[in-house]
């Protein structure tokens, strides 16, 4: 017989997206909700005395005033920059030059990957995040132990080999012929494996040359279902590089436009210092941006032009953006969302930060059609919230009118102590034993 989990408390989920300042009826709340899982999957929603009336024989577990939503989605990271993340005081370049560049050499070494990838995976779980798309190194080895990690926990994830061929260190660096056949071989090995999925990763323009980059194009050419990820005007500077790298370019996004880079399935990390001609072109692939607030004040990026893209048309993911990003907590991370876009003088309403962290992300990845909601058919990936995680939180909280008003003090002033329990693919886990443990499962 098949079993049924009934999870009851207030309930979160949305239909469509947000406006900026407003939900805008694309929300649906219940105070007395219900999410009936079955085989790993949402079997149904709705009120709690509905579900329970109509499926006795569900087990219930009962979490009163906490509030039950999708599982967090993290459109943008770095997980081999787990160990390394809140170095002091570097620009992009030197940032990379110093903390990045020497921590991806050791993941040549397997043992190394493979307790980096597990750590990660699970203080992402502590927090509340249940999906990532991540950068890997260029070994090959960082991709398999990513993905081995997890398939042990059930995680749906997407990530792929980093291609560099210049402007790195010598073991950091491939060449266009290795860089194509490395990563079809992990395309080849782990796409579609369980819940995986490969991701055609030139980590920018300015550690690839243009053969390497065109031989990426060909690679997607030949597996347009896969995503592509990498970086695009992050910083004033890099772009300036940018520039003088590829003098004949008409700008940063053609770069990887002239060499097959640019598409649907796209996925450009940061987005910041956007040309007009940029800002036409992503929009009419239909291209997806994924602003990382937390990393872009830490590093000195730049603020994300949240409103004027979302004017357009674009879509847009929200990330961490692992370890340039200062936290792995997307609460953390939509706190950081709402002040860039106040010193833009617009303020995001908590319904589009909380789609942003999960529908939003989940559609940017191409995912929309199995994790980032609460519907029927959905992959049981959810995150539950304590919504008077502290004293200072639930102080605040007790004055709210609505549901806004009680979840935006999580958002501000939460962290892993708001997670106050985890499902991923139906199976719950604890976020806290996870975290001091290391291991999920087994």
């Amino acid at each position: 017989m098949t079993k049924l989990t009934l999870l009851t408390g207030q309930t979160l989920s949305f239909d469509a997206q947000p406006g900026l300042s407003a939900p805008q009826g694309a929300a649906r709340f219940d105070s007395a909700g219900g999410v009936l899982i079955r085989d790993g999957l949402v079997a149904a929603t709705g009120p709690a005395s509905e579900l329970r009336k109509a499926h006795p024989e569900a087990s219930e577990i009962a979490y009163g005033e906490g509030l039950i939503l999708p599982g967090f989605v993290d459109a943008h990271a770095h997980y081999p920059q787990t160990a390394m993340i809140a170095s002091w005081g570097k620009r992009l370049i030197d940032w990379l030059n110093s903390y990045t560049f020497p921590e991806e050499m050791r993941f040549a070494d397997p043992a190394y990957a493979a307790d980096i990838a597990g750590r990660y995976l699970d203080l992402l779980l502590a927090h509340g995040t249940t999906t990532v798309c991540s950068f890997c190194t260029v070994h090959p080895q960082s991709v398999d132990a990513y993905f081995e990690a997890a398939k042990a926990r059930g995680m749906r994830v997407l990530g792929g080999k980093t291609c560099m061929d210049r402007n790195a260190p010598d073991g950091l660096l491939d060449d266009p012929k290795r860089a194509y056949d490395d990563s079809r071989a992990l395309l080849n090995r782990w796409h579609g494996v369980d819940r995986l999925s490969y991701v055609i990763t030139p980590r920018f323009s300015p550690t690839s040359t243009p053969e390497q980059l065109s031989a990426l194009g060909a690679l997607w050419a030949e597996n347009p279902d896969c995503l592509m990820q990498t970086h695009l005007s992050e910083q004033t500077d890099e772009i300036d590089w940018v520039k003088e790298l590829f003098p004949q370019a008409r700008d940063y996004l053609d770069t990887y436009e002239a060499h097959g880079l640019l598409g649907t399935n796209g996925l450009y990390g940061h987005a910041i210092h956007l040309e007009p001609r940029e800002r036409a072109r992503l929009a009419e692939v239909g291209a997806a941006l994924v602003h990382c607030p937390t990393s872009n004040t830490f590093i000195g990026s730049g603020l994300f032009d949240m409103a004027g893209l979302a004017a357009e048309g674009q879509r847009i993911g929200l990330a961490t953006d692992t370890g340039g990003g200062s936290d792995f907590s997307m609460l953390r991370t939509m706190c950081a969302a709402y002040e860039v876009a106040q010193l833009r003088g617009q303020a995001l309403h908590p319904s589009y930060l909380l789609w942003l962290a999960t529908a939003g992300s989940a559609e940017a990845l191409r995912q929309g059609n199995r994790i980032g909601r609460l519907a029927p058919g959905m992959e049981a990936d959810i995150c539950v919230l304590d919504l008077a995680s502290t004293p200072a939180i639930a102080q605040r909280s007790r004055r709210a009118n609505d549901i806004w008003e009680a979840v935006f003090p999580t958002i501000m002033m939460g962290d892993d102590r708001a997670i106050r329990d985890v499902w991923v693919g139906g199976t719950r886990v604890e976020p806290s034993a996870a975290q001091s443990s290391g291991q999920l499962f087994g």
